[in-house]
């Protein structure tokens, strides 16, 4: 245990650049602190002792504005950044070294017994404000950005973004995990493809139009008919209506 809440303080100024010295690291940042004190109740968790786990879980909430289940697992080296309004749920898996923004629900869908919250692999961002939903399976080195909503599984090495989540393949292409500016936003790139659409299909109708009238002249002088017929097909537009973009 000791040797990860001394992950959990490195970490932080490889992940902060406001973060200038120990003692402000140590005393003002809650997330660093939620982590310690889940460490602890964890611990006592897992010794099946009863009410002390939750008890510290609450402290911690009341402290920080970080709830962390004394169930969940929090891997090494875990960043929760300002961290205010982020809930953890009690079979949540947090992977090494991932980084958490502030207002992140890691929450279930209902009722259920038994595994009912996400897993995150290791390197995984989650952005402000983002909610991952249900035993979900996120991979290793996954983006969720900032207000996005995941209700499905992600592979490792994509961006997920949108309500709800959808997923962006970013092949080869490094990702700051501090830099949300870069992340895709695919929803005004298939509002681009449709209005391009849209033209397109606003041309080929006034061409089918001209076209009309020469058939007709062309029935009228005796000539046979023609079959004129429109077949448009956008994948990225199909990808994103299903879901998998």
């Amino acid at each position: 245990m000791l040797s990860s809440i001394i992950a959990d303080f490195r970490i932080i100024f490889d992940r902060d650049p406001a973060a200038r010295n120990w003692l402000e690291v140590l005393f003002c940042y809650p997330g660093l602190q939620a982590i310690m004190l889940h460490r602890i109740a964890h611990r006592i968790y897992n010794l099946k002792i009863p009410f002390f786990p939750r008890l510290i879980s609450h402290i911690g909430r009341f402290l920080t504005g970080i709830e962390i289940h004394p169930g969940a697992k929090v891997g090494t080296g875990v960043f929760i950044d300002h961290g205010m309004g982020v809930v953890i749920g009690e079979t949540a898996e947090v992977g090494d070294y991932s980084l958490i923004y502030q207002g992140v629900t890691l929450g279930g869908t209902g009722k259920e017994s038994g595994k009912r919250h996400p897993t995150l692999g290791k390197n995984v961002v989650v952005g402000a404000g983002a909610k991952v939903l249900g035993n979900l399976n996120i991979g290793n080195n996954v983006r969720i950005g900032a207000g996005s909503v995941v209700l499905r599984d992600v592979p490792s090495d994509c961006t997920v973004v949108g309500i709800p989540g959808r997923i962006v393949y970013q092949s080869g292409v490094r990702v700051n995990p501090l830099e949300h500016g870069n992340l895709p936003d695919s929803e005004a790139k298939v509002i681009r493809l449709l209005l391009d659409r849209i033209d397109a299909l606003e041309q080929q109708v006034q061409t089918l139009q001209e076209d009309k009238v020469k058939q007709k002249e062309l029935v009228a002088n005796g000539a046979s008919n023609t079959d004129y017929s429109c077949y448009l097909k956008d994948k990225e537009i199909e990808e994103f209506l299903g879901g998998t973009m």
